[in-house]
């Protein structure tokens, strides 16, 4: 059990490591360090709201998620955009703690250590074990749970309207003129 302890601690301190070299070389980007052992800079930052998601949230966002250097593991693309409810669905440690921090319309690049990703298992994919990787995501928007649901609910009613309107079997049907029924007309007399 030492020696695990050990390794981790290793491996732990020599991926930060290298993500702190990466930082260095990059002095005209400013990183903040999280308290949860990650790290984080802005692409685009909003300095105007002032709330971020919370616990019984809704967030709507874009990733991708790239090694280190830089190298595209999987895009945005293939990602396609994420509905996530806060701390009621399990994603990557690092995305479910720095989603927090983030606010509206903000892009922020997260370097997360392993153990902070996919661990000492990878994703069975493309992620390899104990890899260290770089995530770009933006916050397109977050609600409450229950305005969502209510939301979704209000669509689902819209979208059921014109079944209640029109029957299955019903076709429109042309208009018929209505015609006056001809009245006997005398022929006028002459006079």
């Amino acid at each position: 059990m030492k020696k695990s302890v050990e390794r981790n601690k290793k491996l732990v301190a020599t991926e930060e490591d290298r993500i702190k070299a990466i930082m260095k070389n990059n002095p005209a980007v400013e990183y903040f360090a999280s308290s949860k052992g990650y790290w984080y800079s802005y692409e685009t930052k909003n300095e105007l709201d002032t709330l971020t998601p919370k616990k019984g949230d809704i967030a709507f966002f874009d990733y991708e998620i790239k090694d280190i250097d830089g190298n595209i593991i999987y895009s945005q693309l293939e990602l396609r955009p994420q509905t996530y409810y806060i701390d009621k669905q399990d994603i990557m440690m690092g995305l479910r703690d720095g989603i927090k921090l983030m606010h509206k319309n903000e892009t922020v690049n997260f370097f997360f250590p392993s153990h902070m990703g996919f661990g000492y298992h990878g994703d069975n994919k493309k992620i390899g074990i104990n890899q260290p990787l770089l995530c770009t995501v933006t916050l397109r928007d977050f609600k409450p749970e229950s305005v969502y649901k209510k939301q979704i609910e209000a669509k689902q009613a819209v979208a059921k309207l014109p079944e209640q309107a029109v029957s299955k079997d019903s076709t429109p049907k042309q208009a018929t003129p209505v015609r006056k029924p001809i009245q006997n007309i005398k022929p006028k007399d002459s006079l």
